[in-house]
């Protein structure tokens, strides 16, 4: 775990012979947990947690905590624990030239990084890289004190791996874009290869279309011909939607494909959560 982590376990509540896995994925505009039984393949239980504004990593701990204590479903013991760190601070490097000792190199020119941050990297296996990022310390501090061992991973980490999967037997250019409330995620695919990755704030439909044509340009690919696939939160009532479809021909939202049986109430929110759904 990180470096300061605490090493006393105050409360273990993974235990192996259970079959519930738990899956969060935090941001500071958001929480989302997820319960799967591995037995059943059956989504136990949903629950989101927006933020009426963005918070401090602080206050994001304490809503966090808050949930813990208020939710009966996440004070069962589980097999295993899964963390999504949702955030701008993270970058991609070739393994050939990752090199750990410069690890914070690979930040600071893209991304505002404090020199106390904690930092560290994912091995994205499907494009032979390594996604650099700092993760939510504090979070993962209070985590552990409360399961002993856990997994954690980058948001974007997970993004870029699903994609590649489906993207895997294809031979064509496709624009994936992952929408969230504040921020939208473009991963470009060519000949199942990544050929780009990038994160973007807006606050407008028109920002959201800026941002799609822009990029496009810089690589060359003409709204006539590329596939523009949406993913997310979004769907075709949504002012997003129009404006791209007015704007790049072939325009379609994915449809995920999942084993999982779902006893939540709220099933088609969840399916809106492509990243959690896809930690598993």
């Amino acid at each position: 775990m990180e470096t300061g982590q605490k090493i006393i376990q105050t409360n273990n509540k993974i235990d192996q012979n259970k079959c519930f896995i738990l899956s969060i994925q935090v941001s500071l505009s958001g929480l989302s947990f997820c319960v799967l039984n591995t037995d059943s393949n059956r989504i136990l239980f949903f629950k989101q947690l927006k933020f009426d504004k963005k918070l401090t990593p602080q206050d994001t701990l304490d809503k966090l905590i808050n949930c813990f204590n208020t939710e009966e479903k996440l004070q069962q013991d589980f097999k295993s624990v899964k963390i999504i760190h949702e955030n701008e601070l993270s970058s991609l490097v070739p393994k050939a030239i990752f090199d750990k000792d410069c690890i914070a190199d690979y930040l600071k020119f893209n991304t505002k990084i404090l020199r106390t941050d904690y930092i560290t990297y994912d091995a994205v296996l499907a494009n032979d890289s390594i996604n650099v990022y700092v993760p939510y310390v504090n979070i993962n501090n209070y985590l552990y004190d409360r399961f002993g061992e856990f997994e954690f991973k980058h948001f974007s980490t997970i993004l870029i791996e699903t994609i590649l999967a489906l993207e895997k037997h294809s031979s064509s250019t496709k624009m994936y874009v992952n929408v969230c409330e504040s921020h939208f995620e473009i991963i470009i695919v060519e000949n199942n290869k990544l050929k780009l990755y990038n994160t973007f704030e807006y606050n407008t439909k028109e920002d959201f279309i800026y941002y799609i044509l822009f990029t496009a340009e810089q690589l060359q690919l003409n709204p006539e011909e590329f596939q523009l696939i949406l993913i997310g939160h979004i769907n075709t009532e949504d002012d997003l939607y129009k404006i791209a479809y007015n704007y790049v021909r072939h325009v379609e939202i994915h449809v995920p494909k999942h084993e999982y049986n779902f006893s939540t109430e709220n099933k088609s929110q969840l399916l809106n959560e492509f990243i959690l759904l896809n930690s598993f």
